[in-house]
This record gives structure tokens, C-alpha cells and sequence, in this order.
């Protein structure tokens, strides 16, 4: 089991709740088949909306991927992006700055922000559970 940070905008990690799904790295297929069924995905939004520059910081959604298979999805002519299955747990948003000296990912607390950039990133199991629990969220025992 491996624990992994996405990263997109908060409006459109609510349409991946919604659905029921995750996509990363504007569709890009290679970072979801680095995942494997029942590992886990913390989405991480910089900004509320994509389109906007409003600043979110927050982890607003977690959950795991049910799916065995990465696929393509028609979104409108011309985006066919890649999706995962995800099972989304309840849970509330939660502020990143409050965390930022116990996560053990970010190295640079000054510039946490870099530790983001490439959109999708494996984080340690501690740090996975330190985020899990800022959220409310309950994870299955196991």
C-alpha cells in the first residue's frame, strides 16, 4: 500500500468526488498507473478555481483507488483525459501552513510550495495519516 499526494484546483477535485474518480496532471495517464488498487490519494489545491489565481491551500479530498484499470474519458472534443476509481472518504478541507513542520515530504519549509510541482507525488504513510486526521477523516482499520 503506498499513500500519494494529487494536485488540482479545488472545483475541480469536487468533480472528481462527485464522479467518483481522479485525474492528474491535466489527464496524463503515466502518474495514475504508478498507483495500484487500495493504495491511497490525498489531493492537495493550491487555488480554488483553475481558471482564478485565489489561493486555496488546502488538502480537500481523500480517498482509494478501487479501479485495477486507468482509462480514458471523452470529456468534449478534443480532452480526452485519464481517469482512476476512487472511493472518497467524508472529510473537511484542511489548511496546509498548520501542518508544514510535521510533514516530513516538505524539506524546504520556506519554499514548501516546490514539493508540488510536478503534480502527484508518493508521501511516507506518517505523513499520510498527519494529513488524514487535520481532515476528520476515518480511515478503514487495516
Amino acid at each position: 500500500m503506498r499513500y500519494w499526494i494529487g494536485v488540482a484546483s479545488e472545483d475541480h477535485v469536487a468533480r472528481g468526488v462527485a464522479g467518483g474518480f481522479c485525474q492528474l496532471c491535466h489527464g496524463k495517464a503515466a502518474p495514475l498507473r504508478r498507483m495500484s488498487r487500495g493504495d491511497w490519494i490525498i489531493y492537495y489545491s493550491a487555488k480554488e478555481r483553475f481558471e482564478d489565481k485565489v489561493p486555496c491551500q488546502k488538502f480537500t479530498a481523500i480517498g482509494e483507488v478501487t479501479g485495477e484499470e486507468v482509462y480514458p474519458f471523452d470529456m468534449f472534443p478534443g480532452f480526452v483525459p485519464y481517469r482512476r476509481d476512487i472511493r472518497f472518504l467524508p472529510c473537511t478541507s484542511a489548511a496546509i501552513r498548520p501542518l508544514l513542520d510535521e510533514l516530513s515530504f516538505i524539506t524546504d519549509k520556506s519554499h514548501w510550495g516546490y514539493a508540488f510541482r510536478y503534480g502527484h507525488l508518493e508521501i511516507p504513510r506518517q505523513d499520510f495519516e498527519c494529513i488524514a486526521r487535520a481532515m476528520q477523516a476515518t480511515l478503514p482499520a487495516g
